[in-house]
């Protein structure tokens, strides 16, 4: 037995295959943000395979392919994702960390990818809105569908400065919960699949977000094949279904009014 299965036994039951959920006790909100793309095509199998919806930050991020998330070959994968019913939010075009408040009211920023990717910037806040934009604006190109009104800043960092000029762009900031940290960032060799996968089943509860991403480059052991399945099967089996954000209580007004405005 691996350890996947080990784990996977140890904490939840057999069940009888009758090929039903159980009611729903909760409800988890699955997120991806873009990066090495490695197993963008495996997670998009998977959700389909359990009728899960789920949302997705996109940067334009070098992938394993030598392109970008947001190149245009990217296209048919996203024009899939929009077909299946899943939400979409801007990680911001550059993949750009925000580094400190200033004194004037503009953001020091540095840009992962892009022009200036390595090299710190002063932005004022209409220019990081430029930048959530770009996505937005991409996305639309790329698939004609509108971006949702979400944002995830890279690292989830944030200052009081930042998130302001993200709400004053009309975007909502999209964190993750403690137990959602899904750890395919930490190295495999001393937080393995197994040990991520525990934690994940034992900790995770009605309404929290979970964050991975679609490929990491620096893990040795990816974290989607080895855990994706079992823990969308586990959770399953809890009781848990599943959503996008546009369903999240703390952000379906805001974007319920937006597709209002948009609509008149």
């Amino acid at each position: 037995m691996s350890a996947i299965a080990a784990v996977a036994a140890a904490i939840w039951p057999a069940q009888a295959a009758t090929g039903e959920n159980p009611s729903c006790k909760g409800t988890i909100y699955l997120s991806f943000d873009t990066g090495s793309q490695s197993q963008a095509e495996f997670i998009a199998r998977t959700l389909n395979k359990h009728h899960i919806k789920a949302t997705f930050f996109l940067a334009n991020e070098k992938t394993v392919n030598g392109d970008y998330t947001l190149d245009p070959a990217w296209a048919p994968y996203w024009k899939a994702r929009v077909a299946e019913g899943h939400a979409f939010g801007t990680h911001t075009f550059d993949h750009v960390y925000v580094q400190r408040d200033l004194p004037d009211g503009r953001i020091e920023v540095k840009p992962q990818f892009g022009a200036h990717a390595g090299q710190k910037q002063v932005w004022s806040p209409a220019q990081y809105c430029g930048e959530l934009q770009r996505v937005a604006e991409r996305f639309k190109e790329l698939t004609g569908a509108s971006l949702d009104h979400l944002w995830r800043a890279p690292g989830g960092k944030l200052t009081p400065q930042l998130l302001a000029a993200g709400r004053a762009c009309g975007y909502s900031h999209v964190a993750w919960a403690e137990a959602g940290f899904s750890g395919d960032e930490l190295p495999s060799e001393k937080w393995p699949n197994a040990m991520l996968l525990q934690q994940s089943l034992r900790k995770l509860k009605d309404g929290d977000i979970v964050m991975a991403h679609l490929g990491i480059w620096s893990r040795k052991d990816p974290w989607a094949p080895a855990v994706l399945e079992p823990l969308i099967s586990g959770l399953e089996q809890k009781g848990f279904c599943f959503a996008t954000l546009r369903e999240h209580p703390a952000y379906k007004a805001a974007l319920e009014k937006h597709q209002t405005a948009v609509i008149k």
